[in-house]
């Protein structure tokens, strides 16, 4: 592959409803789209998941830009690309800036998957016609919203319950949640609200039956992390404390969890997170695919890579309608009785819809090889 230029978009997207976890709420979704255009015309699509503000990680979408245009794009314009596990090594000595470089690095397997005419899945060693999943609940105003809102998702068949807690939203909200739904697939997500002072209160989830509880510790914890599960039943799942398949393997021998949650954005491309699923495979650490809020580009590559063999656990890759009034692919991802089928077309089996792209794009610039 050898390309002629790359287009980014700052792309602004409405939330049908606010999201709100541990760190705040927010109703409007600022990303990255790229647009890898190689000399025969062909495109191939990226998204950044990095958000306006650095809550969830040290990245936002004008770093994003940045680290794009003034280093990662004449890294790409460098040489052809024969594989795009290529990338992996050529962005080696530029520290983290993870979901700058799977950004870039998306558009590239996309592009490579359509040069093959093969899906993208398929590139990457998938072999799922389709993938459960589940779907991701922020805090309420009350519980009984909480509880109407978990009624109608178990009503459409999602095979998997993920709610956001934190200290003063846990205990009681998941206890009302075990009475309405004893049988449902259920999981809270930290996003590291507590401490290993609250060991006593995390301990008291473990009477629920819960599948994991995500990271709730330090987004950089792997220690003390290892402490909590030595004294918990349930199974601690890490999320931002995995950067890399080097935070897995070490998270895994410290016995930090039973359970990784990886997202392409977060470890920095397709190539790595392949990476990390095959090692938690050897180590019998089952895995899923986390969400990051990401419109339609970013949601075909999630279900890509969830179509290996171990991602065995429902994934919150929910339907487009759950997030968006319109999205930014044709046909838009729709979940039946808690399955998407996988597309076959190639690439990420998706048209993007330049129509509603340029309706979102709030700016754009073109880069020359």
């Amino acid at each position: 592959m050898k390309l002629k230029q790359v287009i980014l978009r700052h792309l602004q997207m409405e939330l049908k409803s606010p999201f709100t976890t541990s760190f705040g709420s927010f109703s409007t979704k600022d990303f990255i789209l790229v647009e890898a255009i190689d000399e025969d015309g062909v495109s191939g699509w990226g998204e950044s998941v990095a958000f306006h503000s650095p809550w969830y990680n040290e990245e936002t979408v004008k770093t994003n830009w940045h680290m794009l245009e003034d280093f990662l794009l004449p890294l790409i314009f460098k040489a052809p690309i024969e594989h795009p596990d290529e990338l992996n090594e050529r962005f080696s000595f530029i520290r983290k800036n993870n979901m700058a470089k799977s950004a870039i690095e998306g558009a590239i397997w996309d592009l490579f998957a359509k040069k093959q005419n093969i899906p993208l899945s398929k590139a990457l060693g998938g072999e799922k016609k389709e993938i459960g999943v589940g779907i991701s609940i922020g805090i309420q105003k009350s519980i009984d919203d909480l509880l109407r809102i978990i009624e109608k998702y178990v009503t459409e068949g999602y095979r998997r319950i993920k709610v956001k807690i934190k200290p003063g939203w846990d205990i009681e909200v998941i206890r009302e949640i075990r009475k309405h739904f004893s049988d449902i697939l259920l999981m809270g997500d930290a996003n590291s609200a507590y401490t290993l002072q609250d060991i006593e209160r995390l301990k008291a989830l473990d009477e629920f039956n819960l599948m994991m509880i995500e990271q709730p510790l330090a987004s950089d914890d792997i220690v003390d992390h290892a402490t909590l599960q030595a004294q918990l039943q349930t199974p601690i799942c890490l999320d931002e404390s995995i950067h890399s398949y080097e935070d897995a393997r070490k998270a895994i021998q410290l016995g930090s969890c039973k359970i990784i949650n990886i997202k392409i954005g977060r470890v920095g491309g397709l190539t790595e997170a392949k990476k990390i699923h095959d090692l938690c495979q050897k180590n019998n650490i089952p895995v899923w695919c986390g969400g990051m809020l990401e419109a339609g580009v970013g949601r075909a590559h999630n279900i890509a890579i969830t179509t290996l063999e171990n991602f065995t656990m429902p994934g919150d890759t929910a339907a487009s309608s759950h997030y968006w009034e319109r999205d930014i692919i044709i046909p838009e991802i729709t979940v039946h009785n808690g399955m998407i089928v996988v597309p076959e077309g190639p690439g990420i089996g998706y048209e993007v819809d330049r129509r509603q792209v340029d309706l979102y794009t709030v700016f754009a610039k073109t880069y020359k090889a």
